[in-house]
């Protein structure tokens, strides 16, 4: 236990030290933006734009903006908005982030249950018309964008039949449809990895063993083939919660939902570099917690990898 508790905290400095890593380099690409903050303010003249850069501290030089940002944000302060309203990062970020993990934890949980239960069933019913269907399904969701979905899971469930709302935020209804539209790339994913996996499975000696007992099908794949073939799913949750993150953006827009997708859009457009370093730190440490709590999970599916990992018994 010691060995895993200090595994966890070297891993927890290292995310440290790559946030830090991060902040940096996005700070300073951030400058090379073209545009100013005040690009779409016109209407400013050369005084105002002069009393306002003194204001963010915008006129000081580049090393010393990023020296003061970095010791505000060791103190938890991402700084003020540029552009909405000059509010802090920090509640821009509070206020936005409750939909946006909403409809990723929901379109995460589909993809994955539904493509482990799918890739079981083509691995089970392997070379039969379930696992053409199935593997037919595994390839749309991943061939097709999910903004294709998007739209037309807004036509069909919204426009036409108006089961959903077409777009706005209005509470877990609302959540419904962009959940399912980014749920299908994990799905599609989850599934080929895990009937791939699970065919090398069923044909492995200790399978053999437990149907020789007298196990069913479906006995054998719940009590011992499921467990090891989850270890290549795990493996991808990192990545395909990067696909769920960069993905949300895209849909946001198009249900208009209220989420830091849509905000770090507009920041972008608008040149507003705090709330561009905010949202991609954030960006950052949700991933890099990820593959943290995905290396854990790792030790609970398969103790060997605890014991390997940790450097020996714990």
């Amino acid at each position: 236990m010691f060995k895993l508790t200090k595994y966890i905290l070297k891993r927890i400095a290292w995310i440290f030290i790559t946030l830090w890593i991060v902040a940096t380099i996005t700070f300073f690409l951030m400058k090379l933006l073209p545009g100013t903050p005040y690009t779409n303010q016109a209407k400013l003249s050369a005084d105002q734009i002069r009393i306002m850069n003194e204001q963010y501290g915008l006129n000081k030089p580049l090393f010393t903006q990023y020296w003061v940002y970095i010791v505000g944000l060791l103190h938890g302060d991402l700084g003020t908005s540029f552009q909405f309203n000059n509010q802090p990062v920090t509640y821009l970020i509070s206020n936005r982030i409750g939909p946006s993990m909403q409809i990723g934890a929901q379109a995460m949980i589909i993809g994955t249950l539904l493509g482990i239960l799918l890739g079981a069933i083509a691995a089970v019913k392997q070379r039969t018309w379930v696992d053409s269907v199935a593997t037919f399904f595994a390839i749309v969701g991943r061939s097709i964008p999910n903004f294709v979905f998007a739209v037309i899971l807004q036509f069909f469930l919204a426009f036409k039949l108006k089961i959903f709302p077409i777009a706005l935020w209005d509470g877990f209804s609302s959540s419904i449809l962009p959940s399912i539209a980014l749920a299908m790339a994990p799905l599609a994913d989850t599934a080929r990895f895990m009937r791939t996996e699970m065919v090398d499975v069923l044909s492995s000696d200790y399978i053999e063993l437990a149907r020789s007992k007298g196990l069913s099908s479906w006995q054998t794949v719940a009590k011992h083939a499921l467990r090891n073939s989850l270890i290549p799913v795990v493996t991808i949750i990192g990545p395909m919660a990067v696909a769920l993150m960069t993905g949300s953006m895209v849909i946001e827009n198009i249900f208009s939902i209220p989420g830091i997708g849509e905000q770090f859009v507009k920041s972008i457009l608008t040149n507003d570099y705090p709330t561009i370093m905010g949202l991609t730190i954030l960006y950052s440490a949700a991933l890099l917690v990820i593959y943290l709590v995905v290396d854990i999970l790792y030790g609970i599916i398969d103790p060997r990898i605890r014991l390997s990992t940790t450097g020996g018994k714990e």
